[in-house]
């Protein structure tokens, strides 16, 4: 009786008013902001701050209103943002291990589930990440090793641009193939033509879903994954595209099956088949054709993006600076001459080089944020309270145009990295990717890889509009 006597009180409307109402509440209880918990702007109910754009100049400028550690709701998630180098160099350095995990990423938790190298945690993270670092480096160096690959890709890069004969042409995808090739000599084991289809094919769709995962849309998808997996938009895109990449590498990983020997490993591919073989009493390690199919997923997508970025940063900065471009090409000729091709050797010798190449990195802004981590306990950071599982993301952008770190922080200016007598320095806030220690280990193998390939673009007529 008294059951229908509510019923009978209420109206459609009314029901509908009683029932926002009713949701409204809940959604301000289970979303209570934790005590002293880093501010950030007022956020609608339901959806949380989904409309901010996280682009790194509106995260700088919330910075400037809010200071540099505040908070974004995204959906009923909080994300955490850091930025100037004291900041992003006290969660990353100083207090390292509460800021070590890796949060669950929605648009990519489909493809990577959890495992291989970026997005995993706990055992398998250490397992995985120590044994790439091992055996990448183990390829990286020798006869045949990574400086090896680099020079013998630097003459089809060469040659690739002297085919346009001068004329005007978009170096995209040119780039792409030189840096995809070097590391598929490490990964596969051999490189491909730059007019294999499924190659390109494959540079295709990587630069689509790094395109795609930047959109408004796409980051939508991480606020209401339940919801938004069944509606169209760029995200069913990244993950059809996820999928024909990784059934392109599965297809390299089968055809390394067929001829492996343990006994003389090739690439990465091999040595990982072999680890599969001597881990099965340790299946928390994850060392299956999975997990090798996401890791090698990794180590494409960290390595090539970053140096092919790199490297199309370096074309336009040595275009609109030729003064810079002439000391550059006056140094590779003193130093290394027309008769041969750059080593590692060369690096002491050649400090304006390097000091460019780590400005074209620095101002180029590669990774303006840095992949997101995750409070793995509770966490102090600029006096505010961090839960345990909340999601951190460092401005790397704020840190590398940091005006108390750099002299002049918005001009290219290669002075950054020299000395008073003209010789290489090493600058602390130089974070282009992230703290060493998150970096992927194909960008930490070597980190002159990225421009390396500059040098002998020195062999080739100056570069201009």
């Amino acid at each position: 009786m008294i059951l229908l006597a509510v019923l009978e009180c209420f109206d459609v409307k009314g029901w509908l008013v009683f029932i926002f109402v009713f949701l409204l509440v809940v959604d301000i209880v289970r979303n209570r902001t934790p005590t002293n918990f880093p501010p950030g702007p007022w956020s609608v109910p339901f959806l949380g701050n989904v409309f901010t754009g996280l682009d790194f100049k509106t995260i700088d400028k919330m910075a400037e209103d809010y200071g540099p550690v505040f908070s974004l709701r995204r959906g009923s998630d909080r994300v955490v943002f850091i930025s100037g180098y004291k900041m992003v160099k006290e969660a990353l350095v100083n207090q390292l291990d509460s800021f070590y995990d890796r949060p669950i990423i929605p648009l990519f938790h489909v493809t990577f589930k959890g495992i291989g190298i970026t997005l995993s945690n706990g055992h398998m993270w250490k397992t995985q990440r120590q044994f790439a670092h091992t055996h990448l480096r183990y390829f990286g160096e020798g006869k045949k090793g990574l400086e090896h690959y680099i020079q013998l890709e630097s003459n089809f890069l060469c040659e690739a641009f002297r085919e346009e004969q001068g004329g005007g042409f978009n170096p995209h995808y040119i780039l792409n193939n030189a840096v995809g090739n070097i590391i598929s000599f490490v990964v596969f084991g051999h490189r491909f033509e730059y007019s294999d289809e499924n190659f390109q094919k494959l540079l295709r769709l990587a630069n689509e879903v790094v395109i795609l995962s930047g959109s408004a849309r796409a980051q939508l998808y991480d606020a209401f994954p339940n919801i938004m997996k069944y509606m169209p938009g760029p995200h069913q895109t990244i993950h059809s595209n996820y999928h024909q990449i990784t059934d392109f590498l599965h297809a390299e990983v089968v055809k390394h099956q067929e001829d492996w020997d343990p006994e003389d490993p090739r690439d990465y591919i091999d040595t990982y088949l072999t680890e599969i073989d001597k881990r099965k009493e340790d299946p928390k390690a994850g060392f299956n054709i999975e997990t090798l199919v996401v890791c090698t997923l990794d180590l494409i997508e960290a390595g090539m993006e970053s140096a092919a970025t790199t490297l199309r940063w370096a074309l336009v900065y040595m275009m609109n600076y030729p003064e810079i471009q002439e000391k550059v090409q006056a140094e590779i000729d003193r130093v290394i001459g027309q008769s041969r091709q750059p080593t590692m050797a060369d690096r002491p010798n050649m400090p304006f080089t390097d000091a460019v190449i780590h400005e074209i990195q620095r101002i180029g802004n590669i990774v303006p944020l840095g992949f997101p981590k995750m409070a793995s306990k509770d966490s102090k950071l600029g006096g505010y309270f961090i839960p345990k599982g909340t999601a951190v993301n460092t401005n790397l952008s704020s840190v590398l145009f940091d005006k108390d770190e750099w002299e002049t922080p918005n001009t290219f200016n290669p002075e950054h990295f020299l000395d008073s007598e003209g010789q290489f320095r090493r600058r602390d806030a130089f974070l282009p990717f992230s703290a060493a220690h998150f970096q992927t280990d194909f960008v930490q193998l070597n980190p002159p890889v990225a421009g390396s390939p500059l040098q002998p673009l020195g062999y080739l007529p100056i570069l201009s509009f």
